[in-house]
């Protein structure tokens, strides 16, 4: 994983796990990985995992099961949607807008775009 400089590496981690769960790789009640075995697949202190685990569980994302680990819950889903839209809407999309004005980009290109993209063989959902 390619950490950013301008987010704390915990934050990307989460997303990093948030992504795995969006994509269907960990299901809802599904264990997983373990503090030390991210750590070690990212390459990172079990300390900074820690962190990201505690930041997901206060979002209600992942649940401890004391001796067993870390599960995503059953409405992790709908949790990472809700938190990472509010995200877009706050940080990404007004700097969108403002890329759209300067380049002089007309929303119709964009929807032919986006639909090209919805549409392309390996984004098919």
């Amino acid at each position: 994983m390619d950490f950013r400089d301008k987010q704390a590496i915990y934050l990307q981690i989460a997303e990093h796990v948030s992504e795995q769960i969006l994509l269907g790789h960990w299901s809802a009640n599904e264990k997983i990985p373990s503090v030390r075995e991210l750590a070690a697949e990212l390459e990172v202190n079990p300390n900074t995992v820690m962190r990201t685990y505690e930041f997901l569980n206060q979002q209600g994302v992942i649940a401890n099961k004391r001796g067993i680990g870390y599960f995503a819950t059953d409405d992790a889903v709908d949790k990472i949607r809700t938190y990472r839209r509010e995200q877009f809407l706050q940080n990404d999309l007004p700097l969108f807008f403002k890329n759209l004005t300067l380049l002089g980009i007309d929303l119709r290109e964009i929807e032919t775009r986006y639909d090209e993209y919805i549409n392309a063989p390996t984004n098919a959902q």
